[in-house]
């Protein structure tokens, strides 16, 4: 089933990114400011803090269900813009596919962390989330030719179907679960997760690890344009370099993850990338430049989650799908806020937004020390 998986969520994550490399074309096309559509970016986030308190009731139902449930959800948000293709159209369709990803995910996370060995746990994770990386190696340039070729808005009916066919096949091959024993009093759980400091420390990690990563990854597109002048089909190529170095940073994980430690792998991918971070205005003063700037920032960054995810696995493995759920919200939590402060920060130059990343790496290398003296 992982290979099945990991195409529906290539599928998937394609349609979650295409705001980023296409932010200023999806503005141009409804007609408003770029922060009219990287705030209802943020408040997609905001709207998914939900998540932790439905999970742990939709739990009891197990894998299988939640994993449809999620498929349902998005396939009615991309399916929204394609009959609504309007700015509340657009911005209740990034609500319905983020609610729905969490679901999806999250159960997912659950489902490996419930069948595969921590101890091999990493190199399955990396395999899942190469779906990730490859949304924009290979989704985003059929996604950049549909946008070149009909508007912003022509990639939606493609997802709709897609994803629609992924839930008819995956609804035929997923075996029936019963219910996780663990959650017989799922909200019992919720008080755990909050009640133990090794879990507040991994969602602070988490915090500011995607909010780092997020108050660069939504103004790139944007600082390509302003800076080379580039247009749609060269930021869809941009974005497949990101996808590339995403692609390395997740194959990285799975050659290295388990033989290093992932709390280990995960802290040197966290030193590398504000590394990474604070060569990007230096490095991009040309076109190719930015570019490997981006590649570095990207793999570095990868290689940091995807390791930092399987740890995640084993943190409340007695509230596993709780947690995670948790987990999910402190990310889009992160990536919510950075996206609010991005566009001021870009406003007054773009080196600072690069130091706003660092700032964020550095309280994540605190969270995540404390994390190395209690993890097991």
């Amino acid at each position: 089933l992982l290979p099945l998986l990991t195409v529906i969520r290539i599928v998937i994550n394609t349609a979650y990114r295409m705001a980023y490399p296409f932010l200023g074309v999806i503005a141009r096309g409804l007609g408003v400011d770029v922060s009219v559509i990287s705030a209802w970016v943020a408040n997609r986030y905001l709207v998914s803090a939900i998540s932790p308190f439905l999970l742990p009731a939709l739990e009891p139902r197990g894998r299988r269900f939640n994993m449809l449930l999620g498929l349902g959800i998005i396939t009615a948000g991309t399916a929204l813009v394609v009959f609504f293709p309007t700015l509340p159209g657009f911005a209740a369709s990034l609500m319905l596919v983020s609610v729905g990803k969490i679901i999806f995910d999250t159960s997912i996370q659950a489902f490996l962390g419930d069948q595969v060995a921590y101890e091999q746990r990493g190199r399955a994770v990396a395999m899942l989330e190469t779906s990730w990386s490859l949304a924009f190696v290979l989704g985003m340039p059929v996604a950049g030719f549909l946008v070149a070729r009909f508007g912003w808005m022509a990639p939606f009916p493609l997802f709709t179907l897609l994803i629609l066919t992924g839930f008819g096949v995956l609804a035929f091959l997923l075996p029936r679960d019963p219910a996780p024993v663990t959650v017989a009093k799922p909200y019992a759980n919720v008080r755990l997760v909050l009640a133990s400091p090794q879990t507040r420390a991994a969602l602070v990690f988490t915090v500011a690890v995607l909010a780092a990563n997020e108050v660069v990854g939504l103004i790139f597109g944007v600082w390509l344009e302003d800076s080379f002048g580039l247009k749609i089909a060269a930021l869809a190529g941009a974005a497949t370099v990101i996808g590339l170095s995403e692609l390395s940073g997740e194959g990285l994980v799975a050659a290295f993850s388990d033989r290093l430690g992932k709390v280990r792998a995960a802290s040197a991918g966290l030193i590398l990338n504000c590394l990474a971070v604070l060569a990007l205005p230096w490095i991009g003063r040309t076109a190719p430049g930015a570019l490997l700037g981006l590649f570095l920032f990207y793999i570095t960054f990868e290689f940091l989650v995807v390791s930092s995810i399987t740890v995640m696995t084993e943190i409340a493995p007695g509230a596993r799908a709780t947690f995670l759920s948790f987990n999910v919200v402190a990310g889009l939590a992160g990536r919510a806020g950075a996206d609010f402060l991005a566009p001021v920060l870009y406003g007054l130059g773009f080196p600072f937004v690069t130091f706003a990343a660092v700032l964020f790496n550095a309280i994540a290398l605190l969270a995540i020390r404390y994390l190395a003296r209690h993890h097991r």
